[in-house]
C-alpha cells in the first residue's frame, strides 16, 4: 500500500508497467478489494491484469470469484494464455463446475494451448475432481511427453478420491516408464499405502525413498510416521519421527495420533509434553489427541487444563474440539462438565450426545441415559446403532420393558433391526426385563450364528427358570461352532442348579476345565453352588479345592 501511495505521489499509478504488478501483489497478498479497484480504474484492463485477478482468487481458494473475473474478461473480447487456463480450470475444480470447465476446455482447443503441459495438467485435474476419471484418463495418456508433474496430477486425484489401488497401479506404471518420482509422488504413494492398510508395501517404498535421497524430505518422512502409525507398526512410527531432524506439528500429530490409536495413552502424554517443550504450539488437533489420551487414563486435572488452553486459543467451541472434551468429561467421570458443554452447543450433533448417553450409562446414571435419547429425538439429532445399544443397556438396567419395546419399534422403522449390536442388545435386554418370549421371537428371526446373541438368550431362559431351553440352545451353540465363554458356563450352572440336572451340570464342568474357565470367579462359584443344590456336598468340597489351587 506504501508502494501505491508512492506511485500516486508521483504520478504513475496509472502507467500499466507499474499498474499490473501492483494488481498481481494485492491479488497474491489477498487484498482483493484493492486489485479489483485498480482493474476496474483501468481503461482497457490487459490480459495481464485479468490473469493477475483470476490467479489471485483461484489460488486463494475463491473458485466462484475467479470464474466471475474470468467470464468479464472473456466477454469484454480479452484472449487467454497458458497462464490464464490454468487458473480458471483451477477454480472449476474447486467449484466442481464441469460445464465450464468443458466450455473452457473447448476454448483450450480452438486457441491451441491443450499440448500445453500446464494446460494440460491442469485439465487432467479438473476433469478428476469433478468426478470424470475416463475424460482425465484419456487426457492424461494423449499428452505427448509425460513428465512427473503430469503424472502427480491425476495421482494425487485418485489418491484424494481414495481409489488407492487405481493410485497405486498408476504409480507403479509411472516408474516402469522410467519417470524418477519426486517428493510430492512419494508422500503420495505413502498415503495410498495407508489408505490401503498395507504396511508391507509402505515398507518397500520407504527403501526407494532412501535410495532416491529423500529420506530427509519433511512431507515423505510425516506420511510414513502417518503409515507405520495406522498400519499396526507404532514402533516403526516412532523411529521414523525420531529421524526427523526438525519435526513440524504434522509430525508430532501424526505420531501422538498414532499412540492414541494403539492404546497408548502415556506414551501419548509424553510426546505431548515434549512438543509442549519444543518451541512448536500444538493445534486444535493436538489438543484433541491429548484429551483422548486423558480420557483413556482418566487424568482429571490434565483435562481441565487442556480445557483452559483450548479456551485462551478461541478454538472451544469447534464442534470437534467441543466433542473431544465432552468425551473427555464423560471418560473422567465428571458428567456435569460434560452436560453443560452438550447444551452449550448451539447445533448438538449425534458423536456428542452418544458420548453423553454413554457416560451416563457407564456411571449407572440410566435414567439420565435413556432420557436424553427423546430429547434427541424431538431435537431431530440423528442417531446410530452405538446410541441404541447404549440406551438399550441402561434400559435393562431399568427393567423399563415398555422403554425397550419403544426402541425396538424404532429400530425397526430406521433399519437398525438387523445390525447385530443392536439385535444382541435387544436380546439381553428383554431377556433382564423378564420378556423372554419377546427374546425368543427375535432370536429366531435374526438366525444370529453369534456368540452374544447365544449368551443373551441361555442367560435369559436361566434366570426365569426354563433350564432345558438353556441346556436344548447350549447344545445348539456347540453345533454351530461357537465355544463358550466363563459367563456362558456359569448362566448353565445355575440352569442346572435349579433343575437339579446333577449330570448335566457335570459335563459343564468338564467345559469349564477344558477352557480353563475355573479361575473365573463367576463360573466358580457357580459351580460349587451348582452341585451344592444337586445334594453332591462332596463335589462341591472337590470343585471348591480345585478352584483355590487353580488361584
Amino acid at each position: 500500500m506504501e508502494v501505491h501511495a508512492h506511485l500516486i505521489r508521483l504520478g504513475l499509478s496509472q502507467d500499466l508497467s507499474f499498474r499490473n504488478p501492483l494488481i498481481n501483489l494485492y491479488a497474491k497478498s489477498r487484498f482483493f478489494g484493492h486489485a479489483r479497484k485498480l482493474v476496474d480504474e483501468s481503461p482497457e484492463p490487459d490480459l495481464v491484469a485479468w490473469s493477475a485477478l483470476v490467479s489471485g482468487y483461484a489460488q486463494n481458494g475463491l473458485g466462484r470469484e475467479a470464474i466471475s473475473a474470468f467470464r468479464e474478461m472473456f466477454g469484454l473480447g480479452v484472449k487467454c494464455n497458458e497462464f490464464t487456463f490454468p487458473s480458471v480450470l483451477k477454480a472449476c475444480s474447486s467449484c466442481k463446475d464441469l460445464r465450464l470447465g468443458m466450455q473452457v476446455h473447448g476454448v483450450v482447443f480452438v486457441t491451441g494451448f491443450e499440448s500445453d503441459e500446464f494446460v494440460a495438467n491442469t485439465l487432467v485435474v479438473m476433469y478428476s475432481k469433478c468426478g470424470e476419471f475416463g475424460d482425465s484418463r484419456r487426457l492424461f495418456d494423449a499428452i505427448p511427453e509425460r513428465n512427473v508433474v503430469s503424472w502427480n496430477a491425476l495421482f494425487s486425484c485418485y489418491v484424494q478420491c481414495d481409489f488407492f489401488g487405481e493410485a497405486m497401479e498408476l504409480f507403479e506404471e509411472m516408474v516402469l516408464s522410467g519417470i524418477r518420482p519426486n517428493e510430492y509422488s512419494l508422500s503420495s504413494i505413502i498415503n495410498v499405502c495407508t489408505g490401503l492398510g498395507d504396511g508391507r508395501r509402505g515398507r518397500k517404498i520407504q527403501g526407494y525413498i532412501v535410495k532416491l535421497g529423500y529420506d530427509s524430505d519433511l512431507f515423505s518422512a510425516n506420511a510414513l510416521v502417518a503409515m507405520y502409525a495406522k498400519a499396526i507398526c507404532l514402533e516403526d512410527a516412532v523411529s521414523v519421527f525420531e529421524k526427523i531432524a526438525q519435526p513440524d506439528i504434522v509430525s508430532w500429530n501424526a505420531v501422538i495420533a498414532g499412540c492414541i490409536l494403539h492404546n497408548f495413552h502415556g506414551r501419548a502424554l509424553k510426546l505431548f509434553r515434549q512438543l509442549s517443550g519444543s518451541g512448536i504450539r500444538p493445534n486444535m488437533f493436538t489438543i484433541s489427541s491429548a484429551l483422548k489420551a486423558c480420557a483413556g487414563m482418566g487424568f482429571k486435572k490434565l483435562g481441565r487444563q487442556l480445557h483452559s488452553f483450548l479456551i485462551k486459543m478461541d478454538t472451544e467451541s469447534d464442534s470437534y474440539v467441543k466433542v473431544g472434551l465432552i468425551d473427555m468429561y464423560c471418560k473422567c467421570e465428571i458428567m456435569t462438565e460434560a452436560r453443560v458443554l452438550l447444551n452449550m452447543m448451539p447445533m448438538k450433533n449425534m458423536i456428542a450426545c452418544n458420548a453423553v448417553i454413554s457416560g451416563h450409562s457407564q456411571m449407572a446414571e440410566d435414567i439420565e441415559a435413556v432420557s436424553l435419547f427423546p430429547e434427541m429425538h424431538r431435537e431431530g439429532i440423528g442417531f446410530n446403532e452405538t446410541t441404541l445399544s447404549t440406551v438399550l443397556k441402561s434400559t435393562a438396567s431399568l427393567q423399563a420393558a415398555k422403554v425397550c419395546e419403544q426402541v425396538h419399534s424404532l429400530s425397526v422403522k430406521t433399519d437398525f433391526q438387523s445390525d447385530r449390536y443392536v439385535i444382541n442388545s435387544l436380546l439381553d435386554t428383554y431377556g433382564k426385563c423378564g420378556q423372554v418370549e419377546n427374546a425368543v421371537r427375535i432370536f429366531e428371526e435374526c438366525k444370529s450364528e453369534d456368540l452374544v446373541a447365544f449368551t443373551s438368550m441361555i442367560t435369559a431362559y436361566a434366570q426365569y427358570e426354563q433350564g432345558e431351553e438353556a441346556l436344548k440352545l447350549y447344545v445348539q451353540m456347540l453345533q454351530r461352532g461357537n465355544e463358550p465363554d466363563s459367563f456362558v458356563c456359569s448362566s448353565l450352572l445355575n440352569a442346572c442348579a435349579n433343575l437339579s440336572a446333577y449330570e448335566q451340570g457335570k459335563q459343564i464342568h468338564v467345559h469349564i476345565l477344558k477352557f480353563g474357565f475355573l479361575s473365573d470367579a463367576f463360573a466358580g462359584n457357580s459351580l460349587v453352588n451348582m452341585y451344592s443344590k444337586c445334594g453332591s456336598i462332596d463335589d462341591a468340597g472337590r470343585a471348591f479345592s480345585e478352584i483355590l489351587r487353580e488361584e
